[in-house]
């Protein structure tokens, strides 16, 4: 399992540890996963994502799981989140032309 945000795309980042002595050796810096279980309105069903935290901030003030996928670009998504975005969209599509 890659460690990469399903929603933004972050990955891990490289970097230096920088000792007193201005001595520079290569780190990594991981994005912090967790584990999220996110409720599409749409759909009406829950979905288990790797996200990052900042991520589900931006979930939160965005205004939930539906209109963050809607707006975001494809090549930020993951696989399975293109997925749940494809129904998404399909759902809110059949539900404007019933209206």
């Amino acid at each position: 399992m890659s460690r990469r945000c399903e929603l933004t795309g972050i990955g891990p980042l490289v970097g230096h540890n920088v000792s007193h002595s201005n001595t520079k050796t290569k780190r990594r810096f991981l994005p912090n996963l967790a584990p999220a279980t996110l409720q599409s309105e749409a759909l009406g069903q829950t979905f288990k994502l790797r996200i990052t935290n900042a991520a589900l901030r931006t979930l939160d003030f965005r205004g939930g799981l539906d209109v963050f996928l809607v707006k975001a670009s494809d090549e930020q998504l993951s696989p399975r989140a293109l997925k749940i975005k494809k129904q998404v969209k399909a759902k809110l599509a059949a539900q404007a032309a019933a209206a």
